[in-house]
């Protein structure tokens, strides 16, 4: 859907009027190279992806004892055959399971490992394995498919979670649902929903709020994103580049980084917004450059302040953009997403 660039500026019942920095747009009256990516009825041209469809996490290891009895005892084909998978040091933390409660999540995230490279790995299907094992219809359709990479890392999970329903959590294969027309997060897992589309040089708008979190963390927005091949497991964030909304902190999600970064980030303002209240949001990025800067106005109508600026020449790249849910438990909303591509105005707008 194509927008003018007084749209652009503009979210939810707030008038155009009602910005300090219109004088910039009037300049512009339409530009054919802004549209809307959320139309506020469908996710539709987003792609969602919970990391919990293909890889385990401590707290999706329900009943530690139970299911410890059941592999080093192998009570069935498919205990015996995870038993064979894994190492001593797995085993050992079955073999005693800990009273006390952090020593008990210690165990599970350690375990958690080990089964995470389980799903990682080749097919664990076989029919004799699985022949006394009640499957949901989705986990049947799957199988019946020729499939690998994240299709068939998500296959694995599938078939344990099927076969040992009350020790493991059951995956959700989606954590966005389109809620009083926002995009809004349903806190069931780490995860990214992107753009099926890739951008290089663009200003990215949006509105949003941070509902609640327990356990919490700040609305995450990525950049520079790697887009996930159909055959292979997509990388952790899309080992992009985050955005922290609305309050500026930030995240490297790069291989070789996976830290907080360093002179790459400038945080050019301490802002003291409630990010429970809905926020107006500018991103203006260059993959080229490897450069972007965010600027946040709240309440929305007021002119923004640029709160980060991020630079660093090798990592700037054309991909997706993506909304990052950090962990289970967290509620986010977006909504009035639009994206002028190429824009002639090369500096931040909002805060004019």
């Amino acid at each position: 859907m194509r927008t003018s660039r007084r749209m652009f500026l503009k979210s939810g019942a707030l008038t155009v009027a009602s910005y300090p920095l219109i004088r910039i747009a009037q300049a512009e009256v339409q530009s054919s190279n802004t549209i809307t990516l959320f139309d506020g009825k469908s996710l539709e041209g987003w792609i969602q992806i919970q990391n919990s469809s293909t890889s385990f996490s401590g707290n999706d290891i329900l009943d530690l004892s139970a299911l410890g009895k059941k592999i080093l005892g192998k009570a069935d084909a498919l205990s015996a055959f995870l038993n064979d998978q894994l190492d001593d040091d797995a085993k050992s933390v079955f073999a005693a399971v800990p009273n006390d409660d952090a020593d008990i999540k210690t165990a599970r995230s350690r375990l958690a490992k080990d089964f995470s490279k389980i799903v990682l790995g080749p097919s664990i299907y076989e029919r004799e394995r699985f022949k006394n094992i009640q499957m949901r219809p989705e986990t049947q359709t799957l199988l019946k498919q020729e499939v690998r990479g994240r299709e068939l890392a998500c296959l694995n999970r599938m078939l344990l979670d099927d076969a040992y329903p009350s020790e493991f959590s059951q995956s959700i294969p989606t954590g966005w649902t389109v809620k009083n027309g926002a995009m809004a997060s349903i806190g069931s897992g780490r995860g990214v929903i992107y753009t099926a589309n890739d951008y290089s040089r663009y200003r990215l708008m949006f509105t949003m709020r941070h509902v609640s979190g327990n356990p919490d963390h700040q609305a995450c927005v990525l950049i520079f994103c790697t887009r996930p091949k159909s055959d292979e497991v997509p990388l952790d964030a899309l080992a992009g580049i985050q955005f922290q909304v609305p309050k500026g902190g930030h995240w490297d999600y790069r291989p070789g980084h996976n830290d907080s970064g360093g002179d790459e980030f400038t945080l050019v303002t301490k802002p003291q917004f409630d990010p429970a209240e809905w926020s107006r949001v500018e991103i203006l990025a260059d993959a080229s450059a490897g450069t972007a800067k965010m600027a946040v106005a709240q309440p929305i109508g007021n002119k923004a302040v640029e709160v980060l600026d991020f630079k660093d020449p090798s990592a700037g790249k054309t991909g997706p953009i993506a909304w990052q849910m950090h962990n289970a438990g967290l509620f986010d909303e977006y909504k009035d997403v639009v994206i002028e591509t190429n824009p002639r105005i090369n500096e931040l707008i909002s805060v004019k």
